[in-house]
């Protein structure tokens, strides 16, 4: 917005009215400009991990009953094994050779352990058929133990099965919509063992980046100094600051932590592109620069199209039935015959008065006319197309150029390939 004060002798007079008007326009853009600023930063705590406080994988294995002929087949020998094993110790035994039951599946058991997870905390599971298991729909997981990577056990799991796909139908006929070998217990699985670790120890608080960049933890390290007045925080290398609990002076670990993660900054991301040959998907940064860059690209289309086309065959008979009897003794031809019948193929089985030794074979022929292949050819050759780049230009102005003139995503990612070989692409190009 321009003001413009062509008369000066009307300029003290408008002077206030200029000055109210430029004061709402400051107090109505001041807001907006902040909010701008606010939203390109980021809390420490979306970028980082604390070192120490992590999750833990935990398996097992068990056994799905209640399952409607659904389950695994005889053929799976350690189902039936742990079958066996789980009825010795109700104080049933049975024989696993003898055993056939179909409403039993063998299953692995995972979940993660959250840190500070406390004896009686509950936890979701996922439950995998590992045999020939048709589908868990309808199934109960009986109480299994859930081990660590040490081996300990850290917590048991059980409960019904609930199952995010579904079957209909069988055959060819049948529908299949996500996966029914794969379900979900949520709250299935209850810790039995405390696996939290005691911040009271820690001397140093160290943040792990989600993202190594030098420079982010660099201002890190600067924000937390800022906000304690004074040096406690230091960026030992891409992805890790370190933060001394001593020179921090808080009360608490816990509660330097949650002071750390809140602190809010501004990151500076390094231009990268990342482009996905499979699908065609092309993600970029908005810092992505090119130097001056001109593109030329045409479209050479090849197209083969083999049709057949019936012809008569030059001095061939008119079509008519023909036949051979294949059983003992009947080695010429039983049948012949002329006319415009509909082409067909007519066998008949062996009956109890040839005792099974044979068959007639009677088949309709047409020998006049025959399936001939035509190919055709055709070539199609654009005008090659044409795009430049001045300097400064970034990534989405090289891509809305070149959807301009028609080029497709993989077209796209190997003129992104050739710019980057040729020097042209200021960024890291990762392909996938």
């Amino acid at each position: 917005m321009i003001f413009s004060f062509a008369n000066p002798k009307i300029l003290p007079a408008a002077l206030p009215t200029y000055a109210l008007v430029l004061g709402a326009l400051f107090s109505t853009l001041a807001p907006k400009a902040a909010a701008a600023s606010l939203d390109r930063r980021v809390l420490i705590r979306d970028i980082t991990s604390v070192e120490g406080v992590r999750d833990n994988m935990l398996v097992g294995y068990g056994l799905v009953v209640g399952l409607n002929r659904t389950g695994d087949s005889q053929q799976t020998y350690f189902t039936v094994q742990t079958l066996a094993n789980a009825m010795q110790k109700m104080g049933v035994l049975i024989s696993p050779s003898s055993v056939t039951v179909k409403n039993v599946a063998a299953v692995f058991i995972t979940a993660s352990l959250p840190p500070f997870a406390r004896p009686g905390a509950q936890l979701d599971v996922t439950v995998s058929s590992v045999g020939d298991a048709k589908s868990l729909v309808g199934g109960v997981l009986l109480m299994s133990a859930l081990h660590g990577p040490d081996g300990q056990i850290y917590a048991e799991a059980q409960g019904p099965l609930i199952m995010g796909g579904y079957t209909a139908g069988n055959g060819q006929n049948g529908k299949e919509v996500n996966s029914v070998t794969v379900g979900a217990i949520p709250n299935g699985g209850i810790v039995e063992r405390d696996t939290s670790v005691d911040l009271h120890d820690f001397k140093m608080v160290s943040l792990l980046l989600r993202n190594p960049d030098f420079t982010t933890a660099k201002l890190i390290a600067d924000a937390v100094n800022d906000n304690f007045k004074k040096t406690v925080a230091s960026a030992l290398d891409s992805s890790r600051v370190d933060v001394s609990v001593a020179d921090a002076g808080a009360s608490s670990v816990p509660l330097l932590i949650s002071r750390v993660q809140n602190l809010a900054l501004n990151i500076s991301t390094p231009a990268k592109v990342v482009v996905n040959e499979r699908t065609g998907t092309i993600v970029l940064g908005g810092d992505v620069k090119l130097t001056p860059v001109s593109v030329i690209h045409g479209n050479l289309s090849i197209e083969v199209v083999t049709t057949y086309a019936v012809e008569p065959i030059p001095g061939a008979m008119g079509p008519g039935w023909a036949g051979t009897n294949s059983g003992p003794g009947g080695g010429g031809p039983k049948a012949s015959g002329t006319g415009a019948q509909e082409q067909k193929q007519i066998t008949t089985t062996p009956g109890p008065d040839n005792g099974g030794r044979g068959g007639d074979r009677l088949t309709f022929v047409n020998p006049t006319a025959t399936l001939v292949p035509q190919t055709s050819v055709n070539v199609t050759d654009l005008p090659a197309q044409t795009i430049r780049l001045d300097q400064g230009a970034n990534v989405e102005e090289l891509v809305n150029g070149l959807r301009a003139i028609g080029t497709t995503s993989r077209d796209v990612i190997a003129i992104l390939q050739a710019i980057k070989a040729e020097g042209g692409l200021q960024a890291e190009l990762e392909v996938q």
